[in-house]
């Protein structure tokens, strides 16, 4: 099956003329119709418009084109615009909604004549941790059907390991790419924040926010990312750095690396599964040759409390502009104000509301001090914590999530619960470092754990080349669900 290929392998052999990127589209449509019934990863498939593509990638190929990701078929996370195909955020507030203009990081797929075979299901708004939250459905696990993907990439991460697609674009604001990364057993990568152009994907809290990748392999993630990343001078925060080749750079030689190894961590109530196993990925990079040390990381435990200030606060201000007066379904009530109140009530889902009411709360009179302004100095320690770190190490090791996959429905309704599920992940994004998850193996029940690697701001490089050789010496990310 073409399904099974990697998408590094489909590239070698839509070059070599061993297939056509008809024949790989067609078997992916094909396996999405028979598969995703259960895994409800797509929002909506974009089958005419994906084979139109596939059929103009193919000309383009005979015609001498050997652009790198050629007629490559790829899942799009749904809070990225892409021009007259429905982008809902998975929130009923958007239902129908056509944007009118492409965001940058797709955009650059597109012209390198990648074929988007569909958006995928989201958290509403990317507010969640298991996919439970949208409007449209709750995604499943590949792995146990019983169980959620992650969230709130949910559906992309579910598309890649259900082999409904060779890779996807996915969002990650504390943790939305690495986390279901790791309940999905794929390769997730949340760049630098200022890497990849936000422009264009539908914010949830603008400094926090950053376009991320998932692949079945380290090199699909480094060539998703090299077609990404770049200065972008429609988003202000967009760095005007050079991008590194970095397929190029995956030697899988760590001999020497510094990696540390952050007592924080490792906490109470983490599976134990989960820390025996993580335990073991780091040993065999001291089997690699890297260089293992014990590091601290002092402002972890503010870390949690401290993204749900400032990212609620930037929620309640970027999510005033949905109001049904200029896209989206309306609730029409005569006078404005009742008309506002009641699409906003209609509109948005449960999570959504909780985190609106935290944030505007956190801004309001006599409280900004209080709340926003402090969780503004703790994520300038936190920052401060990673850059002495780094000081003394390349990379950092740690787990990706506490637990593996958890089932559909145990912490829908315990908010705090289910914000723990990203208690490892939030610290990268305040301090806007690289973060990756990687397979490094599978608890009793058979659910992938994910091994997550952070960097300096920047240095994409190296954590993809540790990430590569410890996945050289590894075959955890060959396994495949069973579907």
């Amino acid at each position: 099956m073409l399904t099974d290929l990697t998408l590094t392998d489909a590239q070698e052999k839509l070059r070599s003329g061993a297939i056509t990127s008809v024949e790989l589209t067609q078997q992916h449509l094909e396996r999405i119709q028979t598969i995703d019934p259960d895994v409800k990863a797509y929002l909506t498939l974009t089958e005419n418009q994906a084979l139109a593509a596939a059929d103009q990638a193919d000309q383009r190929r005979q015609q001498g084109d050997d652009t790198p990701l050629l007629g490559i078929p790829l899942a799009i996370k749904d809070v990225l615009m892409t021009k007259a195909v429905q982008t809902t955020c998975g929130s009923r507030i958007l239902e129908g909604f056509l944007p009118p203009y492409t965001g940058t990081a797709v955009q650059n797929l597109f012209d390198m004549g990648v074929v988007m075979l569909g958006k995928t299901n989201v958290d509403e708004f990317a507010m969640g941790s298991s996919t439970e939250n949208s409007g449209y459905g709750v995604t499943h696990n590949p792995w146990d059907l019983d169980r959620v993907p992650g969230g709130s990439s949910g559906g992309s991460a579910a598309a890649v390991a259900a082999h409904m697609a060779l890779g996807a674009l996915g969002t990650d604001t504390g943790g939305s790419v690495r986390q279901p990364g790791s309940f999905c057993g794929v390769c997730a990568l949340k760049p630098s924040y200022g890497r990849v152009s936000r422009y264009g994907l539908i914010a949830f809290a603008s400094s926090l926010d950053q376009i991320g990748v998932f692949g079945r392999t380290v090199e699909d993630m480094a060539v998703l990312l090299g077609a990404i990343a770049g200065h972008d001078p429609r988003d202000s925060t967009s760095m005007d750095l050079p991008v590194p080749d970095y397929r190029a750079g995956l030697t899988g030689d760590v001999h020497g690396l510094r990696v540390g190894v952050p007592k924080e961590y490792f906490i109470e109530g983490i599976q134990p599964e989960v820390e025996q196993t993580i335990r073991a990925a780091i040993d065999q990079f001291v089997t690699l040759g890297a260089d293992i040390r014990e590091i601290t990381l002092p402002h972890t435990d503010y870390a949690l409390p401290t993204y749900y200030l400032i990212a609620p606060a930037e929620a309640s201000a970027n999510l005033a502009r949905f109001d049904g007066v200029r896209y989206g379904p309306r609730q029409s009530q005569g006078a404005m104000w009742p008309t506002y109140k009641a699409t906003r009530g209609q509109g948005f889902g449960a999570e959504v509301k909780r985190r609106i009411m935290l944030g505007t709360y956190a801004l309001s009179a006599g409280y900004y001090d209080a709340y926003y302004l402090k969780a503004q100095k703790v994520r300038t320690l936190i920052r401060q914590d990673f850059d002495r770190a780094f000081e003394a190490v390349d990379i950092i090791l740690s787990p990706t999530a506490p637990t593996t996959a958890f089932r559909i429905g145990e912490k829908v309704d315990d908010p705090l619960q289910m914000y723990l599920s990203d208690v490892f992940t939030l610290p990268a994004n305040l301090a806007g470092i690289v973060g990756a998850s990687i397979p490094c193996g599978f608890d009793r029940a058979g659910l992938p754990i994910g091994l997550q690697i952070m960097g300096p701001a920047f240095d994409e490089p190296t954590v993809l080349r540790a990430a590569h050789a410890y996945q050289h010496a590894t075959d955890w990310h060959t396994r495949r669900p069973t579907l």
